[in-house]
């Protein structure tokens, strides 16, 4: 299902027309209406008038999550607060929260690009929506759930934790389409093996799953396990939410970027200099409709690449490539560039491994040092228990270090590193509650500290 075809699937040299005309709009409108960005445009020399369209757009500065802090709270605003019906904000947990804020526009915006998604990933009116992202000052919980209602399905709020009770509503009320963040997919559907509930006996048909760098092994993992078809869905908080992009059961490759309202881009993360389609580099949205927080050029510091070519669903908008990983969680360990998703994607290979891993980096003297913490697969490791038990301790033994070595070789044909891989049982890794999956610690930042 498109649930706006006459956009999805808008033909390219029009979607380009409406794109400048919609730069040219918020480039005037925020010259005139936010101070700070007023004055970085002096600096650099450019005028509203010089922005012409699309073409144009490399002119304009970068605009960085360090601004949003910087004029904390609301120094970005294009809109009074009496203007606004919603403010969302980050945790806080590193510094300032960076502060969103929404219109009555905003939000009809909000609703339509969730229908898009929910749309694209399977969903129809009628359908029951378990909705288990975060309500409150995050987007998620009340972006899908906007999203749900615009598209006339029937919303559950039941937001995130008490996974028990998350399982029990799900059967109870015979859920289509789950929305949570993928780690939180599979603790879901670790409950219903626990309550020895088969995946051909779940209601649930589709997934939404976002909001954390994942891979197609978790999505394997969420699939088998639930019994469904998972798709991805991206947003920041900073451009709108959910909803940013979103992928399509037709293909699973690559997430269609709601084009008529956000403008990306891809820059080399050193030099900002642009890249062409397929190339990897940062991605970069400038939003063309946002009335109450208008950016220009926002660094999402998400690795990953564009494609423009049609898609079998019929949509015609850009996609892009599942997100590699964040340039601020990406770690340099001996030199070597490291995204926790590679990991992941090296252990899909590897039998015997569960998706549940955890990064520990440290430094003896001046040497980084790697460990990957792994949990071993329920089957195996009920295998090795069972030769344990039965005094077969030799081939247990072996097992798991052909399983330790074969995960090491994988780090090093994938990410070009060396690591040190522990095997653990099942379930000793902490599980996600429905927030994001704590996959790094890096122990050289609290030597530093």
């Amino acid at each position: 299902m498109i649930f706006e075809p006459e956009v999805e699937m808008m033909d390219r040299d029009e979607l380009v027309e409406l794109q400048s005309a919609r730069l040219r709009e918020m480039v005037s409108r925020v010259y005139q209406r936010v101070p700070f960005m007023r004055a970085r445009l002096d600096d650099i020399g450019v005028k509203p008038s010089d922005i012409r369209g699309v073409s144009d757009l490399w002119r304009l500065p970068i605009t960085r999550k360090s601004d949003l802090r910087d004029t904390y709270p609301f120094g970005l605003f294009a809109k009074d607060k009496s203007d606004l019906l919603r403010i969302h904000a980050s945790s806080g947990t590193t510094g300032k929260p960076t502060v969103v804020g929404y219109t009555s526009a905003d939000l009809e915006v909000f609703g339509k690009v969730c229908a898009r998604a929910l749309a694209g990933g399977g969903a129809q009116p009628g359908m029951l929506l378990h909705n288990a992202y975060g309500y409150g000052l995050f987007t998620g919980g009340l972006g899908l759930h906007q999203g749900g209602e615009t598209l006339g399905m029937v919303v559950v709020p039941v937001s995130t934790g008490m996974t028990e009770r998350q399982v029990k509503l799900i059967m109870d009320f015979g859920a289509e389409v789950l929305c949570c963040t993928p780690s939180y997919a599979l603790t879901i559907a670790l409950e219903f093996a626990k309550q020895g509930i088969a995946p051909g006996e779940i209601p649930l048909r589709y997934a939404l799953v976002g909001a954390e760098p994942w891979t197609e092994t978790m999505r394997a993992e969420i699939d088998s396990r639930l019994g469904l078809r998972t798709v991805n869905i991206y947003g920041l908080s900073e451009i709108i939410g959910p909803g940013v992009s979103f992928e399509c059961t037709e293909e699973r490759h690559g997430s269609h970027i709601n084009e008529d309202h956000f403008l990306a881009e891809i820059v080399d993360p050193e030099t900002g200099a642009l890249l062409p389609d397929g190339e990897e580099g940062v991605l970069v949205i400038t939003t063309l409709t946002k009335e109450a927080l208008p950016l220009i050029r926002y660094w999402t510091g998400d690795v990953t690449s564009l494609d423009r070519a049609k898609c079998s669903c019929g949509r015609t908008l850009a996609r892009m490539a599942m997100v590699k990983g964040r340039t601020d969680d990406m770690l340099i360990v001996k030199g070597i560039n490291v995204y926790p998703s590679q990991i992941e994607a090296a252990f899909g290979g590897v039998r015997g491994l569960s998706p549940y891993y955890r990064l520990l980096v440290d430094r003896s003297g001046t040497l980084d040092q790697l460990e990957v913490e792994a949990e071993l697969s329920e089957e195996v490791f009920r295998e090795v228990t069972a030769d344990f038990l039965s005094d077969e301790i030799i081939e247990a033994d072996q097992l798991l270090r052909q399983i330790r070595e074969d995960a090491q070789q994988a780090i090093r044909e994938n990410v070009g590193i060396s690591a040190r891989v522990t095997l653990l049982e099942p379930q000793r890794l902490p599980r996600s509650d429905g927030g994001k999956a704590q996959r790094v610690v890096d122990k050289r930042k609290v030597l530093v500290s």
